[in-house]
């Protein structure tokens, strides 16, 4: 009983998503953390956070269940519920994945307020229609444009405390931007034969690793400095060591890649991607808390 309880927690873990969707929650709070103007109360903020848990969340497993036919053609994916039928794809997963959608547009418009809601909605919206079923099986531009998805989060979280959006979320919203591709083109490396084989038109498949990589460290590169620009418009000592130390190790692991353009550099990067957002991230955060 147990063994299958976890087995269903894993498979609900990985339809929905859930670490990706807790990143983006924390995009969401670095937002508001790095926007000036009067904190919101707890429980707004925990509102904030389960309304863009809840549609980033719904989004992921919208994705899966559209995705489900792809999935099975990648050793990767070919496991996953949806491909298994662990999980049976059909009209109440729509229903159900719509309703718990409409819930956290609909609170965070009511707790917070209209733009906070839209950016949430654009968010999922980028993620599981312009990128899911528009662009990803058909331009090499799929990812670039959906690293829309984390920037709309922080916009939320910034739109949440002031609906006038300050310069510092704005800049770290384009941070997320230019992060999305060289995080996913690294992990496109890595399954550069799969994607291929999938028809999925990933940068590495269209124009080779090694052409990918440098222009992963040219994204790397712009993302890093433009993270230190908040400096400028009252971010501290605590957001620069972050955005310093995770960019260095960023940068230094996109140089690598280029140096051995192949899955194992790749991989490292890809992580490097994973370290350096968190770090930028947490620094953020903390660096807000302690100029409130």
């Amino acid at each position: 009983m147990a063994d299958s309880t976890a087995g269903t927690l894993k498979q609900i873990s990985s339809v929905f998503k859930l670490r990706i969707a807790a990143a983006i929650t924390l995009c969401a709070i670095a937002g508001m953390a790095v926007t000036p103007g009067v904190s919101l109360p707890s429980w707004k903020i925990a509102v904030l956070a389960v309304a863009v848990f809840l549609s980033s969340a719904g989004a992921s497993a919208f994705n899966q269940h559209f995705e489900r036919d792809l999935d099975a053609h990648m050793p990767r994916t070919r496991n996953r519920p949806f491909v298994t039928g662990a999980f049976r794809a059909g009209w109440i997963w729509f229903a159900g994945l719509g309703l718990n959608f409409a819930i956290a547009v609909f609170v965070a418009a009511w707790v917070l307020n209209t733009h906070a809601a839209l950016y949430i909605f654009l968010g999922a919206f980028v993620y599981g229609v312009i990128y899911t079923i528009w662009l990803k099986r058909r331009s090499v531009w799929n990812i670039v444009v959906g690293g829309l998805a984390g920037s709309f989060a922080v916009l939320a979280g910034a739109a949440a405390i002031t609906p006038d959006l300050a310069p510092a979320p704005v800049i770290l919203a384009l941070v997320l931007f230019l992060w999305t591709p060289p995080h996913f083109w690294s992990l496109a490396i890595v399954l550069h034969k799969d994607y291929a084989a999938a028809g999925v038109p990933m940068l590495p498949v269209v124009i080779g690793d090694a052409a990918t990589a440098w222009i992963i460290l040219a994204h790397t590169v712009a993302l890093v400095l433009l993270s230190l620009l908040p400096l400028a418009f009252g971010m501290g000592f605590i957001y620069l060591a972050g955005a310093v130390a995770g960019g260095f190790f960023f940068i230094w692991r996109s140089v690598e890649l280029i140096r051995q353009p192949g899955p194992t550099a790749a991989r490292s990067n890809f992580y490097a991607s994973f370290v350096q957002l968190g770090l930028l991230l947490i620094a953020a955060i903390t660096d807000g808390a302690i100029n409130l």
